[in-house]
């Protein structure tokens, strides 16, 4: 039996947040009561200490190439075994699985993941007649969560595509421009949610350029109809 916890943790989209922060950059000590979570933003490490209510202190670490990221590590029993129910463990980057988020807070944790282990790039595709092509990516160590997100991010999301691909040690889930416009608007459901402003911002980036290509497009082809004033 644990010793008595003066914290208590329930669902709700802030806790779905961190959870998403978790299990893509987190780490689970095998005591059973310490966290660790590491990142390049500081930004991220004091959205994370807000979500869970507690004032963390943000370190330092280098990789000894001079590269350097920010970690806090802290000791909480009833997160810890919160994060457990959910279904992360220790050592968790290639065996983490299924796990038991609400449907209702999905979105949330997916926002976290994102944040965490998302990604977002762009290109002109000179095969169609250079069109602008922007993707959204997932990743992580372990198959089995990938396919996990793949197929929430169909029944949830409503995105039917999403593939594959490896890269050393890591499996990455992309997905195109129609359904990252699908994923944009299902993690950012409101102007105030908590992330990372500057993955927000970038893909926001994309979506704006891709909007002006298609007018240009639209202007060359002779498409445009009248413009109300």
């Amino acid at each position: 039996m644990r010793y008595n916890q003066k914290r208590v943790y329930t669902w709700n989209a802030d806790i779905a947040y961190s959870v998403g922060l978790i299990a893509s950059d987190g780490c689970l000590q095998k005591d059973n009561r310490h966290i660790d979570l590491t990142s390049v933003d500081t930004e991220q490490l004091k959205n994370f200490s807000k979500v869970i209510g507690r004032n963390l202190y943000i370190g330092r670490k280098s990789n000894g190439r001079g590269k350097v990221a920010y970690r806090i590590q802290f000791s909480d029993v009833a997160y810890y075994d919160f994060l457990v129910a959910a279904g992360l463990y220790p050592a968790k980057s290639k065996t983490i699985g299924r796990l038991k988020i609400p449907d209702n807070f999905y979105r949330d944790f997916l926002r976290g993941l994102f944040d965490g282990d998302g990604s977002t790039y762009s290109y002109y595709d000179p095969r169609w007649k250079s069109s602008y092509m922007f993707y959204t990516t997932f990743s992580s160590g372990s198959i089995d969560f990938i396919k996990y997100i793949q197929l929430s991010n169909k029944v949830f999301v409503g995105v039917n595509g999403g593939s594959i691909r490896t890269s050393p040690g890591v499996y990455i889930l992309a997905y195109a421009k129609l359904d990252s416009y699908k994923i944009y608007h299902y993690m950012y459901y409101d102007r105030d949610v908590i992330c990372l402003n500057r993955k927000r911002k970038k893909l926001l980036s994309f979506m704006a350029v891709d909007g002006a290509d298609i007018l240009n497009r639209q202007r060359a082809s002779g498409e445009m109809v009248n413009t109300l004033v």
